[in-house]
């Protein structure tokens, strides 16, 4: 299956983008990449047979790839016209979604998305309660008197 893949991979990057990269992923998939068009495809096996799992995504600054757009399942035995349609169908679709701005952390963005929380306040600093100062005088005492001991033997 993975020869297969990446035949017709090679096949459909030649009819999608004049400049590409074809290679092997580690789970048995094969990825398109058009730096050009900074846009990659990647078609994995699937538990069917002759249907491949195709995934559209962005490549972002650097050569990092984006998490796939869209996704969907094909049949290979459908020829590499129909597969290309399917492919531009799903790049048309993960270029219409708006794309997410990046905040940057340092300009206060939180992770999980904000939830009308209120911003957290900085930790004042207490006044040491009498629990702290008895247990800090009880290590004290304890340190003093195994140093007495040690140094009276």
């Amino acid at each position: 299956m993975s020869t297969q893949l990446r035949d017709i991979a090679t096949e459909l990057a030649n009819v999608l983008w004049r400049e590409h990269t074809v290679y092997r992923e580690r789970g048995g998939g094969v990825v398109i990449r058009g730096e050009h068009v900074q846009r990659w495809i990647s078609l994995a096996p699937t538990a069917g047979r002759n249907e491949a799992l195709v995934r559209v995504g962005r490549i972002l600054e650097g050569g990092t790839t984006a998490p796939a757009r869209s996704e969907q399942i094909v049949s290979l035995d459908a020829g590499t016209g129909e597969l290309a349609a399917a492919c531009r169908r799903l790049l048309a679709d993960a270029a219409a979604e708006p794309t997410r701005p990046v905040r940057d952390r340092a300009q206060g963005a939180d992770r999980g998305g904000s939830k009308g929380r209120k911003p957290r306040r900085p930790r004042r600093t207490r006044p040491r309660s009498f629990t702290s100062w008895v247990v800090i005088v009880c290590v004290t005492g304890v340190v003093g008197l195994f140093a007495y001991a040690s140094t009276t033997h």
